[in-house]
């Protein structure tokens, strides 16, 4: 059996994805990937993720530079949830989210209100021109 039929899609054809990072455990991102996504993952052993938005794949810092490094791929116990192990990569220390941040979890709530509690670390205007 293909192992990506072990892997159960959306109605669209996706999964959800959870970017890690391996050395510190930090949660960086999610994303979503198409079969062809997943199957580019494994081959290059680079994170490519699929945009809703623009409707194609997305290999992760292909306009930042701002790469991931996979060191494994893990499937929930429903097998309808991957988890990627990474290093990021393109800047020390390392930037996930397009905000200039290193998560796209940057937002806590305290007392009733969301407030940015991580440090913009490289401009957005700089990294994407």
């Amino acid at each position: 059996m293909d192992w990506l039929d072990h892997v159960r899609w959306d109605a669209q054809g996706l999964v959800p994805v959870i970017a890690q990072e391996a050395g510190t455990g930090d949660v960086l991102m999610f994303a979503w990937m198409n079969r062809e996504a997943l199957a580019r993952t494994a081959e290059l052993g680079e994170a490519v993720y699929y945009s809703r938005s623009r409707q194609r794949l997305w290999h992760k810092g292909e306009e930042s530079g701002h790469t991931q490094k996979v060191h494994e791929i893990r499937l929930d116990c429903d097998q309808d949830v991957v988890l990627l192990k990474v290093t990021q990569l393109g800047h020390e220390p390392g930037i996930a989210c397009h905000t200039g941040r290193h998560s796209c979890f940057f937002e806590r709530l305290d007392g009733g209100r969301w407030t940015a509690v991580d440090p913009v670390l490289k401009d957005p205007a700089s990294i994407y021109q």
